[in-house]
């Protein structure tokens, strides 16, 4: 029984870490998109 719970504290801390990590490239994807349309819009000009 102590090794579930082990395993199950284990696991929710590695999905929590995972979460973090998307929502951190997310942020990065984002901010080179903006990078990337506003020199487009600068080139049209």
């Amino acid at each position: 029984m102590r090794l579930v719970i082990l395993a199950a504290a284990f696991g929710a801390a590695l999905l929590v870490s995972a979460c973090n990590t998307v929502s951190g490239v997310g942020e990065d994807v984002q901010a080179a998109g903006k990078a990337v349309t506003t020199t487009a819009e600068d080139a049209k000009r």
